[in-house]
């Protein structure tokens, strides 16, 4: 496919060099030329183009003939490049929402029937967290009869004095001054920013940790998939925890403004080494954990699925300077780009696409890098 990538980032850069490899044609667009050509690399031979994401003419005009527009800007630019997708007659992917004008249906659904008129496919949330963990839930759910409920746990450590992004400072502020969306007695709720603290364990070497109330998209998607009763997701970890204590003390609010000393630009890969270096950035790490509980004809269970991603320490040993998040990103959106099924027309999320395609994205994932596992526990009645 001829495939145009709009946004060339910490996940941008990285996903258009696998996307590469699979054996597609590339072409990226940004507004900063000189920040994207540093996420490349210097010896990138890839045509970047400068564009306006908030302008679709800007976005059409250099994107002319491509069979699939890549969206990896901050949620905030989706209605417009949306419109320049549908101008394309092109696919579309993203990784996220925006969820302002309605903070329980994502903003992207609004486009479902102009795209099935198009006849073109727009998957929507195709990244990790948003996305891989979509799939982890709906491959829960089909080993039960009936769902209670779907919890979802990340965490994202950043072992760092001051704040290092790992990924886009737009979307990590977006998400810290969200209050977050839950899902409880069959209906949707936003519950209390940083609130219901519990622990949770991890995988080693992350072992246990408080977990609290975060923003995230799958708990908009996922009770509209599956008849569940209760849903919410939680995030763990130095990054939250630090923003925990900056909106305690009244430092973290939308009329304040990103501040960039709190949500920095992503370093490029040669500032990110410099870190490392200097021992400013000592390590990062990330995982996720999506527990389903529910019923079946022998009793009640817990199916619980773990995915946890190379750490910045065994990415650097791999010779790549980037984030765990950003490598999760990338490469699980190049494997929904790999598995995509273009006949499918509209709007669609991670989750309500066909068995086999998810199968075959969970499939390619264990043979990708991350490390997946799967626990069955059999609970007793209540």
């Amino acid at each position: 496919m001829r495939i145009f990538i709009l946004g060339v980032g910490a996940t941008g850069s990285l996903l258009a060099k696998l996307l590469i490899r699979q054996g597609h044609q590339v072409l990226c667009g940004d507004r900063d030329l000189v920040r994207a050509r540093a996420f490349l690399g210097e010896h990138s031979t890839l045509v970047i183009q400068r564009v306006n994401a908030r302008n679709p003419r800007s976005i059409v005009k250099a994107a002319k003939g491509c069979h699939l527009l890549v969206n990896a800007c901050p949620a905030v630019f989706n209605k417009t490049i949306l419109h320049a997708a549908l101008q394309l007659r092109s696919h579309y992917i993203d990784t996220a929402s925006h969820l302002t004008q309605s903070p329980f249906r994502p903003e992207q659904h609004r486009f479902d029937r102009l795209f099935r008129e198009k006849n073109r496919l727009a998957l929507i949330h195709a990244g990790a967290a948003p996305g891989f963990t979509n799939l982890l839930a709906m491959q829960a759910a089909a080993g039960l009869d009936t769902i209670e409920r779907v919890q979802v746990r990340l965490f994202e450590e950043t072992a760092s004095d001051n704040p290092v992004s790992q990924w886009s400072a737009d979307d990590s502020f977006d998400e810290a001054v969200s209050r977050p969306r839950i899902y409880r007695n069959g209906r949707f709720e936003l519950g209390e920013r940083f609130g219901e603290r519990e622990l949770f364990r991890f995988p080693a070497p992350i072992g246990q940790v408080g977990v609290l109330l975060a923003a995230q998209d799958e708990v908009v998607t996922i009770p509209h998939v599956l008849r569940v009763r209760e849903m919410d997701a939680k995030i763990g970890g130095i990054d939250i925890e630090r923003l925990r204590r900056w909106y305690r003390q009244g430092k973290l609010n939308r009329s304040r403004g990103l501040v960039a000393s709190r949500f920095p630009a992503t370093p490029p890969p040669r500032v990110m080494s410099k870190l490392v270096r200097r021992g400013i950035l000592r390590n990062e790490r990330f995982a996720a954990a999506v527990l389903v509980y529910g019923h079946k004809r022998t009793g009640h269970f817990m199916i619980r699925w773990d995915a946890l991603f190379p750490s910045l320490f065994e990415l650097r040993q791999r010779g790549l300077a980037c984030s765990p998040v950003a490598w999760s990103a990338a490469h699980l959106t190049a494997l929904f780009v790999k598995h995509m099924p273009r006949e499918l027309a509209g709007v669609y999320v991670p989750e309500a696409l066909p068995i086999a395609t998810r199968r075959n994205i969970l499939r390619a994932a264990r043979s990708s890098g991350i490390r997946l596992t799967r626990k069955v526990t059999r609970l007793k009645p209540s």
